[in-house]
C-alpha cells in the first residue's frame, strides 16, 4: 500500500504505516479503502451542514424539503408518511414542521381525504431555498471532484456502486436514496 512517485501521501498513508506496526494481520488496501471513504463522507457532511446552516436550516429540515421536492407537483404529503421516509417520531417530525411553516417553507393545509389530518405542502419560497442549497452544494462538490478527471470520476462511480450494491445485497433490503 506503498503509494507510487507520482501520487501524493495523504494522513491515511501515514496511518496505515504506523498501524500496520502494531496490526500487521490488517489487509492495509482494504483499511485504506475504509478510512478514505469514511474521512471524504465526514468532509461532505461538514460541507452540508455549513450549507445548509447559511439557509438557517438544519440537515433533518432540509431533508423534510428534498421528500416535499421529491414528491413532485403539488409537493405535498402528510406529516406521518414525512416522518416514516425520515424515520423520526411524530413528535420531532411536528417539531420541524413548525420550525419550516415558521420560515414559511411550507404550510399545513387540511386533508381532504381525512377532516382530521393535515397535508403538508412545499410552498414556493421553500422550493426556491431547497433549489438554492442544492445548488450551493453542487458547486462544492464539484471543486472536490475536480480534483479527477472526467474519465476517473466515471471510474470512480462504478466502483463505488460495485460497494454500495454489495451493502445492499448483504443488508438483504431495497436500495436506498441517500
Amino acid at each position: 500500500m506503498t503509494p507510487t512517485r507520482t501520487e501524493e501521501r495523504d494522513h491515511v498513508d501515514r496511518f496505515l504505516e504506523t498501524i500496520h506496526l502494531v496490526l500487521p494481520e490488517l489487509d492495509l488496501e482494504v483499511e485504506g479503502i475504509v478510512d478514505r471513504i469514511g474521512g471524504i463522507a465526514r468532509r461532505l457532511n461538514r460541507t452540508m451542514d455549513e450549507t445548509v446552516a447559511e439557509f438557517g436550516l438544519d440537515n433533518v429540515e432540509h431533508k423534510a424539503l428534498s421528500v416535499l421536492t421529491q414528491s413532485g407537483p403539488p409537493f405535498r404529503s402528510t406529516p406521518g408518511k414525512l416522518a416514516r421516509r425520515m424515520e423520526l417520531s411524530s413528535g420531532a417530525m411536528t417539531n420541524r414542521l413548525d420550525r419550516l411553516e415558521q420560515a414559511g417553507l411550507i404550510r399545513r393545509l387540511p386533508d381532504a381525504t381525512d377532516r382530521r389530518g393535515v397535508v403538508v405542502e412545499l410552498t414556493e419560497h421553500g422550493h426556491d431555498v431547497y433549489r438554492s442549497t442544492v445548488g450551493v452544494q453542487a458547486k462544492k462538490e464539484q471543486l472536490f471532484a475536480s480534483a479527477l478527471t472526467a474519465r476517473q470520476r466515471t471510474e470512480l462511480n462504478a466502483l463505488l456502486r460495485r460497494l454500495m450494491r454489495e451493502f445492499e445485497r448483504r443488508e438483504q433490503g431495497p436500495a436506498d436514496d441517500c
